[in-house]
């Protein structure tokens, strides 16, 4: 049973640096779901951050940390993006609202595990 946690965090990690590398293949189409001014400069940001944290959560250097902002992050996307398409008549915006809500729990409860094996290891 303890190696499910370690294959867990590969599993989430994974798909987060794909959603990452989307931003950039994906850049100029995403652009315009960006609800501030400047457009695809967020997308790439986000990509950024998307990758960043998939690296840190699989080389385990600043996972707490990086798991806490991703899962801030996606809730901000599921709230400012997708939640506000969906008030706006977009029904179909309704499965990025679960995924992007259901991924940042993923992330707050990785950064609990996380977070507890950093404190067994320093005991």
């Amino acid at each position: 049973m303890d190696a499910l946690p370690k294959v867990g965090r590969f599993l989430y990690a994974i798909p987060m640096a794909g959603f990452g590398a989307l931003h950039f293949i994906m850049g100029e189409a995403m652009a315009g779901m960006v609800p501030i001014p400047g457009g695809v400069i967020w997308v790439y940001i986000t990509g950024v951050a998307l990758l960043a944290a998939a690296t840190s959560i699989i080389v385990g250097r600043h996972a707490v940390l990086a798991t806490r902002l991703l899962g801030l992050m996606l809730l901000t996307f599921a709230i400012s993006i997708h939640l506000m398409a969906l008030v706006g008549g977009d029904q179909a915006a309704m499965s990025n609202v679960l995924k992007d809500t259901a991924l940042a729990g993923g992330a707050f409860i990785l950064s609990g595990v996380l977070a507890g094996e950093e404190n067994a290891a320093e005991s």
